[in-house]
């Protein structure tokens, strides 16, 4: 079992210039991957706005992608698919291609967020389970989506200085460096992660990384 991850860019139809927003979405993931390489197969580009990446545990893929959606630059998103289950290669007459349970998984979730934008703009990720799973992951995977639902609206009413500051935090920078920073003064620093939401989420992605450690 494995996590396979799709990514696709939220209104790439309205970009004004495709290929810089391509640009800057490859650099986002090359530096969040760079400080937090926790990826078995980073988010590349495959076809068309998606991009694919495999990671070993869900817990790896949650804290990553939450690493990633803090890093975009304003006005560019990606939704995530996320499917747990099989990767395997597969030989054709045009090269190896990756195949499996997973992906499927990670197809089903990516239409999931989909269809419920509709009635929650905020949603950005979903977990769906190949049916080979074992009786545990059904309630982890149901757990961890409720999670991303209430992660995932927290994010998306945050500033883009809100989510710079809950980034620092998250890569251990001190309140005083983020001040400085964004040329502010520390007690604001702490108002704004207080405020934000940002607390949680530093907390909740402090106990993914030490779930299984």
């Amino acid at each position: 079992m494995v996590i396979a991850v799709i990514a696709d860019i939220v209104g790439s139809r309205r970009l004004e210039d495709r290929a810089a927003a391509q640009r800057a979405f490859d650099e986002t993931i090359a530096r969040a991957e760079e400080r937090h390489p926790l990826a078995v197969q980073p988010l590349r580009p495959t076809f068309g706005d998606e991009q694919q990446g495999v990671y070993a545990r869900l817990e790896d893929a949650m804290v990553s992608l939450l690493v990633l959606q803090l890093s975009l630059p304003e006005g560019l998103e990606f939704r995530f698919g996320i499917g747990v289950g099989e990767v395997r290669p597969l030989a054709t007459a045009h090269g190896e291609l990756s195949d499996g349970t997973g992906w499927y998984a990670a197809r089903e979730a990516i239409e999931t967020v989909h269809e419920r934008q509709r009635g929650m703009p905020g949603i950005r990720s979903w977990i769906v389970g190949a049916r080979e799973q074992d009786e545990v992951m059904p309630e982890t995977i149901a757990a961890s989506n409720a999670y991303l639902l209430l992660r995932d609206q927290t994010i998306a009413q945050m500033s883009a200085r809100d989510r710079r500051l809950t980034l620092g935090r998250l890569e251990d920078r001190s309140q005083r460096m983020l001040a400085e920073q964004e040329g502010i003064t520390q007690p604001s620093v702490s108002k704004a992660l207080r405020n934000s939401g940002a607390n949680a989420l530093l907390a909740g992605a402090d106990l993914l990384r030490r779930s299984g450690s």
